[in-house]
């Protein structure tokens, strides 16, 4: 299924007032599919990156690419020669090491698809296929779907930021189990990977208006320091209303 953009959002809109809310005040979704998608790359990126911080995971990444110069696309056949004290001394622990040369086997065998063939694949598919690899999960692959295939209707139930942005979004005391999540998500069909990406973006604007606050008020403090008396509590109280 192709993914049409005008009409997820009209049917998002139209399935509750908050959602239309979130839309309306978000970065509106516009993943588009890939132009030339190397599964293996993707997939190594990706086992880089588990369980780090951006920054940390870019700098292990880039060493791991540096191994192997001049190179455009990581060849799994190299990989796979590559000897494990060099991964290790690019930043790889012993596990990621282990998943990088499993998922280099498992592209020369086949197991894991071409490009060209996870296209013509469903997203059922795509998935029982990678996690046959080391160190992939099904979330995994399903960030896969979302961001590199642009599939419209994935939904990951077992992503922390998806089940907090539902409950910011909708006003939950508690988060949404998997399974809740699962069902409650049937009204977004086809086009969850969307609903996915507000409940993202939930986050943000949260982010967003927590940092606003705390220079608002940082500010506040400099005054009262510059004018050698404390402002009213209920000034303070009103300025950080104001920017939540």
């Amino acid at each position: 299924m192709q993914m049409d953009h005008d009409h997820a959002h009209q049917l998002l809109n139209a399935s509750h007032s908050r959602m239309a809310a979130l839309i309306a005040r978000s970065r509106r979704y516009e993943i588009q599919p890939a132009v030339s998608l190397r599964p293996f790359d993707a997939l190594a990126e990706s086992i880089a990156y588990q369980q780090l911080n951006g920054k940390a995971a870019a700098t292990i990444w880039n060493r791991v690419r540096a191994l192997y110069p001049k190179a455009k696309w990581l060849d799994p056949e190299k990989v796979l020669a590559t000897s494990d004290e060099r991964l290790r001394a690019a930043g790889l622990s012993r596990a990621k090491t282990a998943a990088l040369k499993d998922l280099a086997a498992k592209t020369i065998d086949g197991t894991v698809p071409s490009g060209r063939a996870l296209l013509r694949m469903s997203d059922d598919e795509i998935i029982a296929r990678l996690t046959q690899v080391r160190g992939i999960g099904r979330w995994t692959v399903e960030m896969l779907l979302l961001f590199d295939l642009g599939r419209p209707d994935v939904w990951p139930v077992d992503d922390y930021g998806v089940r907090k942005g539902f409950a910011k979004t909708f006003g939950k005391r508690k988060l949404p189990t998997p399974k809740q999540l699962m069902n409650i998500g049937e009204k977004w069909r086809p086009y969850r990977s969307v609903a996915a990406w507000y409940f993202w973006r939930a986050l943000d604007l949260e982010a967003a208006r927590r940092r606003t606050a705390f220079v608002i008020l940082s500010e506040v403090k400099n005054l009262e320091s510059a004018a050698g008396f404390d402002l009213p509590s209920a000034i303070i109280r009103d300025v950080s209303l104001r920017s939540t």
